[in-house]
């Protein structure tokens, strides 16, 4: 499932490309979208910009028109010069947004919706998104009181929860625990205030550092492979997740996985370096 870092730098890519150009042409094979472009046409409305709200993107058109999408476990966004040939199948398109130099494909989205700004203050999920970790305004003790409300929640269902804090998934809420020395599966009312900011400035952390922007002409939507270790080599670039049985980068303890919480995500973590028992 992209996690906020990979919807952000979508987000960032498609605010490049497109924000300030006009619409030349609008594609779609979702019945709902088509309805509206028929009876409002989305060509000739310029872009008037795109950003990211946890695993929301929100594109926005002259004339109070907003495209939302959220990828789920299978969509993305691609960005194409124009001309330039799809990197995945014409079947797999949902949705196309054309400009005179570049072409946005939407494939595989499961969720796309064209709103008003008032629908869009309504709209169940997105209404009710906690902080958001990549937005300017991100307020950490916001997300820590929401924790706070959840005191008998594991921490790492709470991590994934976007109405407690918006942009982590399942990769990140094991990389934020191991780096914050906590076990995923203490509650959160157990975390002292200390545990839990350092899980919160870890999680702000980790997701800023991996949308760092490193391209020339800042049209992609991905630099490289997640990191969260600092590390250079490729293969280092995680400390627990998908690491199962395999030792530690810090203590050289078998990494554990199990899953966890109602969706059962698995959730990985070092028993040594993130002991249950309550930190002194």
């Amino acid at each position: 499932m992209p996690e906020g870092d990979t919807i952000f730098r979508a987000a960032r890519t498609l605010q490049t490309a497109l924000a300030g150009k006009t619409i030349t042409a609008f594609q779609t094979v979702l019945p709902k979208l088509a309805r509206v472009n028929e009876d409002t046409p989305v060509p000739g409305r310029i872009v008037e910009s795109v950003g990211a709200s946890g695993k929301w993107i929100e594109m926005r058109f002259s004339g109070d028109l907003i495209l939302l999408t959220h990828m789920l476990m299978s969509g993305s966004w691609h960005i194409y010069r124009a001309g330039e040939a799809w990197k995945r199948s014409q079947y797999d398109m949902r949705i196309v947004v054309a400009t005179a130099d570049f072409v946005a494909v939407a494939f595989r989205v499961p969720v796309a919706e064209f709103h008003s700004p008032e629908t869009l203050r309504r709209r169940a999920g997105f209404r009710d998104l906690g902080p958001a970790l990549l937005r300017s305004d991100f307020d950490g003790a916001e997300a820590m009181a929401n924790l706070r409300a959840q005191p008998e929640m594991e921490i790492g269902s709470a991590l994934i929860r976007q109405w407690i804090l918006a942009g982590i998934g399942n990769v990140f809420k094991s990389e934020v625990c191991f780096a914050g020395r906590v076990n995923p599966f203490r509650k959160v009312g157990s975390l002292n205030d200390s545990e839990l900011g350092t899980i919160v400035s870890e999680a702000d952390r980790l997701l800023k550092a991996n949308v760092l922007d490193t391209s020339e002409d800042k049209i992609l939507t991905y630099t490289g492979f997640r990191r969260t270790t600092g590390m250079a080599d490729a293969s280092a670039r995680l400390w627990v997740y998908g690491r199962a049985r395999r030792p530690c980068r810090v203590c050289g303890t078998a990494i554990l996985a199990r899953r966890q919480g109602s969706e059962a995500r698995l959730t990985f973590w070092c028993p040594r370096c993130q002991p249950f028992a309550l930190q002194p």
